[in-house]
């Protein structure tokens, strides 16, 4: 196979080939699917295999990836949300972008760069790979988190920095007399670009949502994906041809339906593609990578690559424990964004089409980032390993040695600080084991014994008295734990009683195959009493309201029973969505007289 295949129906095979092989083992070893698209890039491309030949060609049509990520991550921040990050954008990100770019013009200017070429090649770097930074936030659950908004709050900042970046370019070289005589003026750059984002915004305002509605309304499942497509694309596309960044047109139009009643839809149809054009741009970005540059060149590349890394990461870091974050938080911040980006691309072929830069100083640059964004999942992990876990103090608590009682809890929050009340009521003997020392100490004042254990060690599990349990009651929050406590206990203690709580319905079906004697949805008894009394609330009457409830139930159980593979453990019968025993109905009860009492609940878990 030759690098003129041309991208046809081989050059996809290729490629998929590439990525099925390469991310999972990386994935496997721990170091995520970024370093694995980048590494099975660079093994099929021209410094490769040699399969491909025009790398620069599908990395243009990859970054349509990036383009779709930051659309789903505008749907998930409503304008309100976004307003209530302008000052980390605009005040966080801007002081990120300012200091770490003087400090890494010095470093250019130290390895002997004209001050106009070091700025530009340092600009370059200090804005961060996006698609990076946000699929390592994505695979890590830590986008809708604080530090995650944090972080897209500062690569928002960085999209827009490129507009005034490139028309710096523009104006070093009619300084220079290398520019385009018949570019437009950078006043008007400016102004084109202010008209293009209000234009966007006045369409996603009265425009989008209409239009979407009446394509919902001709059932044609495939035109709506398409339409939602044509928004993505075609925002992308005028923002660029305004001189801004097709990531930032995407993120702004979904932003724009963020609060569509589509946007849920919208969603769903985008993410199938982002995904895969995500992949392809990670998979291109490694076929870019030229190694004869970076053989030819071994020291400045090293040298640039140690250099920047360190010196914007200390930067970022400064500005981050200046901003009063943690230390442990700052360092995790520095080793996120201490690489390149993907704008550095455009802002070094910009100032090579100009001038600017020659083109052994462009092909370095380029290396240099290519190579930071490849060493960012190193760096991450070994961040992680060297961050020490804040120690937890123990004082006071007990560890579980010896207890004997007839129900074992495992885990005490909201949910089984609830469950426990009718056993209290009726005197039963309760052992509660849980890991978080604050919750510990919060349920000390309400009069409960809670010893420090972790349910997913059987020498624990055999301390707290689960051998000699009538019932033990899994009350975890983490499906993945509830599932290997449950493993554990069918295991080692089969005679006891194993009642779970799930998740989901997905939860609950591997809980019901793993053969536990009841398990329930921690909010499906609760919504099915909220809707009841909604339809009371509505004018209709007891029995009416019951019987709508009594059907969901009902509906609920065949589905559950209709998708266990290989249908219900035999001598098991569903009844009213669960195994064994129907739900009871809802009561309440008081704290026996020997429990204080208080009207504030315990801590959520």
């Amino acid at each position: 196979m030759a690098g003129d295949m041309n991208f046809g129906l081989g050059s996809v095979v290729v490629l998929l080939s590439a990525a099925v092989v390469a991310v999972p083992v990386f994935r496997r070893l721990g170091l995520g699917s970024v370093l694995g698209y980048l590494a099975a890039g660079l093994a099929i491309g021209p410094f490769g295999l040699g399969l491909f030949s025009d790398a620069e060609t599908l990395l243009h049509t990859a970054e349509l990836g990036v383009v779709m990520f930051l659309f789903i991550i505008g749907l998930e921040m409503r304008p309100a949300k976004l307003w209530k990050l302008r000052r980390q954008i605009f005040g966080l990100g801007v002081a990120q972008v300012l200091t770490c770019g003087v400090l890494l013009t010095l470093v250019g200017m130290a390895f002997g760069l004209d001050p106009a070429v070091a700025a530009v090649g340092a600009m370059g770097f200090v804005l961060s790979s996006t698609a990076v930074i946000m699929q390592v936030l994505d695979e890590n659950g830590e986008t809708a988190t604080p530090q995650g908004q944090r972080a897209v709050s500062i690569l928002l900042l960085e999209d827009l920095a490129i507009v005034p970046l490139i028309a710096l370019v523009a104006l070093w070289a009619a300084f220079n007399g290398t520019g385009d005589p018949d570019a437009m003026p950078v006043w008007q750059s400016i102004a084109v670009a202010i008209g293009a984002l209000a234009a966007l915004l006045a369409a996603g305002r009265w425009l989008l949502d209409p239009l979407f509605a009446l394509i919902a309304r001709a059932g044609a499942r495939e035109v709506l994906t398409a339409f939602a497509l044509l928004v993505v694309l075609g925002a992308a596309l005028f923002m660029q041809s305004a001189g801004l960044s097709m990531a930032m047109g995407a993120f702004l139009a979904g932003v724009l339906l963020s609060e569509s009643s589509f946007r849920h839809q919208l969603e769903a149809d985008i993410e199938p593609f982002r995904g895969i054009l995500l992949g392809l741009f990670f998979l291109s970005v490694g076929m870019s990578l030229n190694l004869a540059i970076v053989t030819a060149e071994w020291r400045m590349v090293v040298a640039g690559v140690a250099a920047f890394m360190s010196v914007k990461a200390a930067g970022i870091y400064a500005i981050a424990r200046l901003a009063k974050t943690d230390h442990d938080q700052a360092l995790n911040r520095a080793a996120l964004f201490a690489q390149g980006g993907e704008f550095a691309f455009v802002l070094y072929a910009s100032a090579l089409s100009v001038g600017l830069f020659d083109p052994r100083t462009s092909a370095i640059m380029t290396a240099i980032v290519i190579l930071s964004m490849a060493l960012t999942p190193l760096l991450l992990i070994a961040q992680r390993r060297l961050t020490r876990e804040k120690a937890v103090s123990l004082e006071g608590i007990d560890r579980p040695d010896g207890l004997r009682s007839r129900v074992l809890f495992i885990g005490f929050g909201r949910f089984a600080q609830v469950a426990s009340q009718a056993l209290l009521a009726r005197r039963v003997d309760l052992s509660l084991i849980e890991t978080d020392v604050d919750m510990i100490r919060a349920a000390r004042n309400f009069g409960f014994k809670i010893h420090y254990g972790d349910g997913t060690r059987l020498d624990i599990l055999q301390a707290s008295g689960a051998a000699q349990a009538e019932a033990i009651l899994v009350c975890v929050d983490k499906p993945e734990i509830a599932d290997r406590i449950v493993e554990l206990c069918k295991s080692e203690f089969p005679l006891a009683k194993l009642y779970v709580r799930s998740f989901d319905r997905g939860h609950s079906l591997r809980l019901i195959h793993a053969g536990v004697d009841f398990e329930i949805r921690e909010t499906f008894e609760s919504a099915l009493v909220f809707s009841r009394e909604v339809l009371i609330g509505l004018g209709f009457d007891q029995d009416q309201a019951g019987d709508a409830i009594e059907d969901v139930r009902e509906r609920d159980a065949r589905r559950v029973e209709l998708e266990l593979v290989g249908g219900l453990p035999a001598g098991r019968k569903l009844i009213r969505g669960n195994l064994t025993t129907p739900e009871p109905e809802p009561f309440f009860v008081t704290r026996p007289s020997d429990q204080p009492a208080s009207r504030e609940p315990l801590p959520a878990d």
